[in-house]
């Protein structure tokens, strides 16, 4: 009587690293040139909306060196 080599459910691994298709994807296609320049003004936009926000940041991060002492609140002045 005929044996197979493996088990049924696994018969296809077999065949699969054989398999090759003739079939080709799609070749891709260009942008055109509004979608391209719509691209660089998205990005453009992007990266000027991240330039304003550390720009408009900036003066929340910075240190107040002013003033010659340390800020006390009037509780730390026993009034």
């Amino acid at each position: 009587m005929f044996r197979r080599r493996e088990p049924v459910p696994f018969a296809f691994l077999a065949e699969a690293d054989r398999f090759r298709s003739n079939v080709t994807p799609p070749s891709r296609e260009r942008a055109t040139a509004g979608q391209i320049a719509g691209r660089w003004l998205m990005g453009l936009t992007i990266v000027a909306a991240l330039v304003g926000s550390l720009v408009i940041g900036m003066p929340a991060l910075e240190l107040d060196h002013s003033a010659g002492h340390p800020q006390q609140s009037q509780a730390s002045e026993g009034r």
